[in-house]
């Protein structure tokens, strides 16, 4: 059982893994420096993962509803976690 952080007073979101929290910040972070959101490809050589597990937790953030993208669009990936909520990326 994975161990989940974010608020949880009266039900609100958002609640997610520490490694989602991990994607989370990159992807703000990254969106706030350099102005546009990351590619995957971004996300891939940050976190030293392979494509699939990148896209995989993209597809997850999504279905939980900690971020919203549209499909075959690149860098369209924004976050619907409060900055505030958010850890800090390590």
């Amino acid at each position: 059982m994975s161990q989940m952080v974010g608020d949880d007073a009266a039900g609100e979101r958002p609640r997610y893994t520490p490694l989602q929290g991990q994607y989370l910040a990159f992807i703000y972070n990254y969106s706030r420096i350099l102005k546009r959101p990351p590619a995957e490809a971004d996300m891939r050589r940050h976190f030293g993962v392979t494509a699939p597990s990148v896209h995989q937790m993209v597809v997850t953030l999504e279905k939980a509803g900690l971020i919203t993208r549209e499909p075959g669009a690149p860098r369209s990936i924004e976050v619907l976690v409060q900055p505030s909520k958010l850890p800090l990326l390590l």
